[in-house]
Order: structure tokens, then sequence, then C-alpha cells
């Protein structure tokens, strides 16, 4: 082959470092772009025809492709933004572009991506989507299970509407009323002084009659409890001693009666809930249902509901005060109050959307100006077989190929909240590839040069 066929050695040496300094540029511009998988370049020889003897073999040409690296991870920074994420190990975000708007609201493209960039934005249409312009799809959860709905994910979009209110229906309550209640009408030394005052009588305390129902009860502590359409109603809780413990015969138990204020009401002050009993041990024994109408002892017997509760002229309905596993107690206290006092209510206000936010699972959650926070969507990670066979689209995203194989959605590695997976471009690495590249294309070049000054010579040995 000769001088011509290093001249064409040289050339193809010369367009396979081109190739290697168009991979190292690129990935040094790109140094900076979250997600981003640099290319390497992979140099492969063409073995030129010749004899069958080793030593009338020549050397070739050479030729560049590109090598991907799509499994090797880049560094993973935190960031103070809610709602980016990172994929620490395997996996890629299925993402889709936006293909048109139709009377204000985006339509989108059937074709499905991937990518590593996870610097997602809520945007206007409560769209989640990347600085590239692309949308993050997820799984819908169900509200009432958590549970994913469907097979196929779909584009996230997290809207403004209001979270419904949820009536309160259990308010678990706790607290130790004292043996002696400290009332304004107890004396000090007898303990019939601190019992329920006569005057009051029994059941529902008349509005004429609250002072001295105030002096010879105590607090049993407040909550705020919501009814069916989420208005707020304020629960108030006293109780008053109406019998002390004797050993008989017969045994009479420590008796204490319940009562929740009316807010208000013009002809009772509070409502009789009922009637509590304890042992010489300070536990539970036995409830029984007050006077109030509507109210019933519950269908475990460690508690009370009540069918129809009004308070300041707000109802609310089938609202049970629960003292299961013994959070109703009566042991010793001596400050004769009411301690260890617990009132922790179910039910909410409706709420406004305020925020968004991916957690350690990898769901989307939206939280609520009433205190409430809802999983909404379940964030899937796509795996391949052959991930180095995907192929490279605009925006550090890639495409599945029939080298790649389908996407799987069951598996991938952890979604990190809060954190951005950089590019895997390093300038200090590519620095070095660019000082080889260019002294290996300078010495390409130079055999160039040689050849022609070789050919040179011999046209001129006829002259």
């Amino acid at each position: 082959m000769g001088i011509y066929g290093a001249i064409n050695s040289a050339v193809s040496g010369l367009a396979a470092q081109a190739t290697a300094l168009e991979n190292i540029s690129g990935n040094v511009a790109n140094s900076q772009t979250t997600g981003y998988k640099r290319l390497d370049t992979t140099f492969s020889d063409l073995v030129s025809g010749g004899g069958a003897k080793q030593a009338q073999q020549v050397s070739g040409t050479t030729f560049a492709t590109s090598r991907a690296t799509n499994t090797v991870q880049g560094d993973i920074t935190s960031v103070d933004v809610d709602t980016y994420m990172a994929i620490n190990g395997a996996g890629y975000f299925v993402v889709t572009k936006a293909s048109d708007v139709v009377d204000g609201s985006t339509t989108f493209a059937d074709e499905t991506y991937y990518t590593r960039a996870g610097d997602f934005e809520r945007d206007k249409e409560g769209y989640l989507i990347n600085s590239s312009g692309y949308y993050l799809q997820g799984f819908p959860l169900d509200p009432n299970t958590g549970n994913a709905i469907g097979d196929n994910p779909a584009v996230i979009q997290i809207e403004n509407q209001p979270l419904a209110a949820s009536a309160t229906t259990t308010v678990d309550y706790q607290a130790n009323l004292p043996r002696v209640p400290a009332t304004t009408d107890y004396d000090g030394t007898d303990e019939t002084t601190a019992l329920l005052n006569a005057s009051v009588g029994a059941g529902n305390v008349a509005v004429a009659d609250e002072t001295d129902f105030l002096n010879s009860s105590i607090s049993g502590g407040s909550t705020t409890i919501y009814n069916q359409n989420g208005t707020a109603m304020n629960v108030e809780i006293r109780y008053a001693k109406t019998a002390n413990y004797d050993a008989g015969p017969p045994i009479v138990e420590d008796a204490w009666s319940m009562y929740i204020g009316t807010g208000g009401d013009a002809t009772d002050a509070w409502y009789d809930v009922g009637t509590v009993q304890f042992d010489d041990t300070g536990e539970m024994t036995t409830l029984t249902a007050g006077a109030m109408a509507g109210s019933a002892v519950n269908g475990t017997g460690d508690g009370f509901t009540i069918s129809s509760l009004t308070i300041g002229g707000t109802t609310a309905t089938d609202v049970e005060f629960s003292f299961a596993d013994g959070s109703l107690t009566q042991y010793s206290d001596k400050d004769g109050r009411a301690s260890s006092v617990s009132l922790d209510p179910d039910g909410y206000p409706a709420g406004e959307l305020i925020g968004v936010a991916v957690d350690a699972s990898g769901r989307v959650i939206a939280s609520y100006s009433n205190n409430q926070q809802r999983p909404v969507y379940q964030i899937p990670l796509a795996t391949f077989e052959a991930e180095q066979d995907l192929q490279r689209v605009d925006g550090a995203a890639f495409a599945a190929t029939a080298g790649s194989g389908d996407a799987d959605l069951s598996g991938g590695g952890q979604i990190l909240a809060k954190k951005l997976e950089l590019s895997n471009a390093d300038i200090a690495d590519e620095f070095s590839k660019l000082i080889i590249t260019q002294q290996a294309y300078s010495a390409n070049s130079r055999i160039v040069t040689s050849a022609d000054e070789m050919l040179d010579d011999a046209l001129n040995m006829v002259r």
C-alpha cells in the first residue's frame, strides 16, 4: 500500500481525532448541565488487505465511535427546592413533551422520554416541568388507600382545587381526674363539699345555675372539632364529682358527670353527657348516658357518642368521645385538677393548596392550609436491559430503541428529595483527553506532510 496507504491511514486518524474532539467539546460545554451523561470516544482499527504471511500485513486505518456513559452516575448535590429530586442508582424519570395549547390548556405528545435531570418545578397549570421542557409522569394515588391507580403513568398535575372538609367523628380523650377535686366550694377538710352543688340538680345545667355549677366542677380541657361542612366548633369539657367511694355494703364507687358547654344556649349552659364511675384503684368501670339529648354510651363501652351536638348554633352529628385503652382514670392528685389532659379529634376544615413536595419514597405530596398533606402521585423509575443503546435527544433526555428494549417501571434506584444529579463530565478529565487528542491530531497531520514530501522526492527523481 506504501505512501498512499500511509496518507489514507493518517487521514482516517485525523477524522477519528476530530470526532473525539467533538465529543470532548460537547462534554465540556455540558459540564454544568443537570443530569447530563458524557460521551466518551472509542477507536477501532480497519485492517487493509495484504498477504497471508505476517510480514506482508499492514496496520490499516482507524475510525472513532461514541460510547455512552449512561450507567456512570454524576455527583449529587443538595438544593432548597421541594420538587427537585435526584436518582441514586439505576433508572430514569419518565417524561413527555407538550404538543400544543388548546383553549389555554396544554396537550401532550404521545412520545415518552427518559431523563436523569430532576429539576422539576410546578407551572401555572400545576404540571411538574424541568428546565428542558419535559413534563414529569407518575401513577395517580387512590385518596383512600394510597395505592397506585392503573398501569400506565400519566402527566403529573396538582391543581389548585381546595381540599374538602372532613367532619370530626372521634375525639380520643385522655385525662386523670383527681380523687378530690379542688373546686371553689371545697373547704379543704370535708370531701363532700367538693361534690356537685345540690342546687344545680341532675341533668343539663340551666343558665341560671351556671355559677353554682362552675364553683363545684373542674375543667376537663377543650378542643376544636368540625362539622360536615368544615365549620369549627369549640368544645369545652368540665367534670363534677357526684359520689365518693364507700366500701359499703353496698359498695359505692366514685362517680363523675361529664359536661360539654352549649356555647350560649338560651336555656342550658352545659350539656350532661354522662356519668363515669371509678373503682378504688382509680380505674374506670361503668359509663352511663346523661340527660343530654342524643348522648349514649358507645358500642365498645369506653366512651360516649353524641348523635347531634349543637354548640353556639352550629351542629355536628355522630361525634364520639373515646376513653379507649383506659385513657380516663382517677388517680390521686394533690392539686385537685384534671392532669395529663389530651384531646385529639379527627376531622379538619377545607384547605387551600399551599405547597407541593417530593418525599423519600418518591411520592408527590400536596400540602394544604388546614395542616393536611395528601400523597397524590407515585413517581416511577424506568430501567432498561441495555441503557447504553438509548437514543440521545435534546435536553439531557433519551428515547427507547429496539436495542435498549422497553422500559421497566417496576424497579430502579432510590429517589432523593431536594437533590440534583450533576453532569458526570469532569472538566479536568476532559482537558487531559483534549491534550492527548490534540497531540494525536498533530502527529497524523505530520504523517500527511511527510508522505507528501516523499511523493515529491519520488516525482523529482525523473528530472
